[in-house]
């Protein structure tokens, strides 16, 4: 919160004298799921005690009952992790003295007893003390006050399933007609300090929210959610709160990290925090806070933009891998000079404009280009800074520009908050709801083969010995800090896979023959690299990173076990994922293939031992990464397609210019000599 909004904060009410009221608000009638989004953030907007924010609504694609689910469990897996995966069509059931019962609720409960992780629907109910209430809307033509008659308006009734406690039941339930809401809403939150209730689509809703928060009592906190079907699709929603502050500012919580976004586990920990509540240690989201001034246009351009990045990622690949095919096609064309030398200078720029591909992504993220723009300017960045490098380091030392550069700028963006890494095709992506912030899966093994290779070329021409082995060690260190910290790239998987490659290749270089004791060390380093994350989060993080807040906080080792099998889960069912096996198998045989020939492989550096230590490392990595990552497998993927660019370098070895013939010497000179003759 900043300093301005504690200023402006009034004085906070009393714990029992505080409520809580969650509304879902639908757009009218669109023509399309943008604009309905875009007249929603209008809504919201136009109310001035409301603070916006952009809610995560699940991991992975949008159920509107997964939502409620997450939200009254106050935690969440993949669908991948659940069995079924998907959830039961939820539907309210009505049951004497004004309650109802949702069901199939013990299906519900079964399905989450199967994920592998405690998650506890009804959570949140449960721990308010005379449980939660719901109201809705009937339908226009019919008079009844009942469940039946509020699914026919069009609204449903399944916005119920947040009121509902570990049994399944909502302990009040109010059903009327539109104009009677406000007055039903009034009556139930003086009985019960939780409500949920569905507010009608277009203006009417809004004429009702803003009645709403203009009435509000300076100890009640409103929550205003987008209403979506799943038709749309939406994994970002638009979330708005009232008593927060004064209005007007931007949302953000620990989960996510990113100013202007927050999770849907976050709204049961953010109403247990606000009625004074103990928050259960099964909840693992966290309470929602201010974070500055709201700007709607840039959280518009978020949102829009946190969209659109995953249909772009392997399209923008394939851009640049058609670049560099181009690239080297036109390189063999017959356009007079030495037609080698140009083949070399094309293997070795292509390959630096791939390794360059995390800083290029961030040029369009910071633009917000458009589809065929961003591709555009990716290549262009990459290929004008790949030739750039090999322009000002002599081969074979341009790799170690680049991981300098690269690892640099990721540890800058990330220290100074641009967002530019989350809004980059290479970011962790955050409209999948499973990671908000820092270095994302798909950069951790090839950000370790680029580290490597950058050790490798500045060592280069390396001997054997302690000191090529400290300095390899450090630069897996640095790597290892930038990956692991809470600050920048947050990722435990990172430290393991870092730690391993680093100790392998530091072990390489060391002088005798591989013993006992460095086999120790080497099985050691992961071990040692996560005891150094957990030091480095409570320092840095105040034991509230990425894995403090995990793996350290875990109550038993049936937690560690649940972290262990969803991990493993993920990563198989990624193995299956479209085209995946058939990459992961062509990384395992090309993987083969480069270990049994190294020597013919590493023949541009003449085996040079700091460059099989490097190429040793970074195929560790990947290995290591698709054993311990929930990506599994993608892991490895990256790691061999950036050693497969760094071995391309290296074969684009600049060829020595042919000394001259001594017949084209004689013939040099003799038309020298000629040359005066003739001027005169």
């Amino acid at each position: 919160m900043c300093v301005a909004s504690l200023a402006a904060w009034p004085a906070v009410a009393p714990a029992a004298s505080r409520s809580a009221l969650v509304v879902f608000l639908a757009a009218g009638v669109t023509t399309s799921t943008s604009a309905e989004s875009d007249a929603i953030e209008a809504e919201l907007a136009s109310v001035p005690t409301l603070s916006t924010g952009i809610l995560s609504a699940t991991q992975g694609t949008y159920k509107p009952a997964q939502l409620l689910l997450d939200i009254t469990q106050g935690a969440r897996v993949s669908y991948s992790a659940y069995g079924p995966a998907y959830p039961p069509a939820l539907a309210l059931a009505p049951l004497a003295a004004h309650s109802a019962q949702v069901q199939p609720w013990a299906a519900v409960r079964k399905r989450a007893a199967k994920a592998p992780q405690l998650l506890v629907p009804g959570l949140l109910a449960s721990s308010i003390p005379g449980g939660v209430a719901y109201a809705g809307i009937n339908s226009p033509s019919g008079g009844a006050s009942s469940p039946a008659a509020g699914r026919a308006s069009g609204a449903g009734d399944l916005d119920a399933t947040i009121a509902a406690d570990r049994s399944g039941r909502v302990s009040a339930i109010s059903f009327g007609s539109q104009s009677t809401l406000l007055a039903r809403i009034a009556r139930s939150s003086a009985s019960h300090s939780l409500l949920v209730a569905d507010l009608p689509s277009g203006a009417p809703g809004l004429a009702a929210l803003r009645a709403l928060a203009a009435a509000r009592e300076p100890g009640e906190l409103l929550v205003v959610i987008q209403r979506a079907s799943e038709a749309s699709g939406r994994e970002l929603l638009w979330i708005a709160f009232a008593g927060l502050g004064p209005g007007g500012d931007t949302l953000t919580s620990q989960t996510t990290n990113e100013r202007g976004l927050v999770a849907a586990i976050d709204i049961g920990p953010t109403i247990l925090a606000h009625l004074g509540l103990p928050i259960p240690a099964d909840m693992r989201g966290r309470p929602i806070r201010l974070d500055g001034s709201f700007d709607r246009s840039a959280l518009r351009g978020l949102k829009a933009r946190l969209m659109v990045i995953d249909s772009r990622r392997l399209a923008a690949a394939a851009w640049l891998v058609a670049a560099w095919a181009l690239l080297l096609g036109a390189s063999a064309l017959p356009l007079g000079g030495d037609r080698r030398k140009r083949r070399s200078w094309a293997l070795r720029v292509g390959a630096l404009a791939l390794l360059w591909a995390p800083l290029a992504a961030l040029v369009p993220a910071a633009l917000e280009s458009s589809r065929t723009a961003e591709f555009a300017l990716i290549v262009g960045v990459c290929f004008a800074l790949g030739a750039l490098a090999d322009r000002l380091a002599p081969w074979p030392r341009a790799p170690a520009l680049v991981a300098l550069t690269v690892v640099l700028v990721l540890a800058i963006d990330a220290l100074a908050g641009t967002q530019l890494l989350m809004r980059s095709l290479l970011g962790p992506k955050p409209a999948f709801g499973a990671r908000f912030y820092g270095i994302g899966n798909e950069l951790k093994s090839g950000l370790a083969v680029l580290v490597f290779a950058g050790a490798a070329g500045a060592l280069y021409p390396a001997v054997r010995g302690r000191r090529a082995a400290l300095s390899m060690a450090c630069a897996g260190v640095a790597l290892a800090v930038v990956e692991g910290s809470a600050r920048i790239g947050a990722g435990v998987g990172g430290v393991i896979l870092v730690s391993a490659g680093t100790a392998v290749a530091s072990a390489l270089l060391l002088p005798g023959a591989l013993n006992r004791r460095r086999a120790l060390l080497v099985m050691a380093a992961p071990v040692m690299g996560l005891i150094a994350l957990a030091l480095l989060d409570l320092a840095t993080a105040k034991g509230s990173g990425h894995f403090t807040g995990s793996v350290l906080d875990a109550r038993s080792a049936g937690d560690i076990r649940d972290i262990i099998v969803r991990r493993y889960g993920a990563a198989w069912d990624e193995l299956k994922n479209h085209l995946m096996p058939v990459a992961t198998g062509l990384a395992l045989v090309g993987s083969a293939i480069a270990v049994r020939r190294r020597e013919r492989v590493c023949a541009p550096v003449d085996s040079d031992p700091a460059w099989l230590a490097a190429l040793a490392g970074g195929l560790t990595a990947g290995v290591i990464g698709a054993l311990t990552e929930d990506s599994g497998p993608v892991l490895l993927v990256i790691a061999v397609f950036a050693l497969a660019c760094v071995l391309a370098y290296l074969w684009g070895r600049p060829r020595p210019t042919a000394a001259p013939s001594k017949e084209s010497s004689q013939t040099t000179a003799h038309e020298s000599m000629k040359a005066p003759t003739s001027a005169m």
